[in-house]
């Protein structure tokens, strides 16, 4: 089982040994909002551009939240949210962390 990074609210899921650089810190300061329940970083795959700053959005509803896409460089990664917030709730909150 991966390990887990325990806050006031939510959680981070550790469950691979990489991550986007920045990745991280920024599901960290994500998982203290209070309808954020929890935060899973799941596949990487290198994409065709390059983003060269850290972006991080919503993608498609999923049961229970929301998959975003982490993007640096040519390294994309999933993250998959379980929460109550709609999707512009989610947007606003992920704004006010990067």
């Amino acid at each position: 089982m991966g390990s887990t990074h325990s806050t006031n609210h939510g959680r981070v899921v550790l469950n691979h040994s990489t991550h986007i650089p920045g990745l991280i810190p920024i599901l960290q300061k994500l998982s203290t909002h209070p309808q954020i329940k929890t935060l899973t970083p799941a596949v990487i795959t290198c994409g065709r551009s390059n983003a060269p700053k850290f972006r991080l959005k919503s993608s498609v509803p999923i049961r229970g939240g929301f998959k975003l896409i982490a993007r640096k460089g040519k390294s994309i990664q999933e993250v998959f949210v379980i929460t109550d917030l709609s999707a512009e709730q989610l947007a606003a909150a992920i704004e006010a962390v990067i």
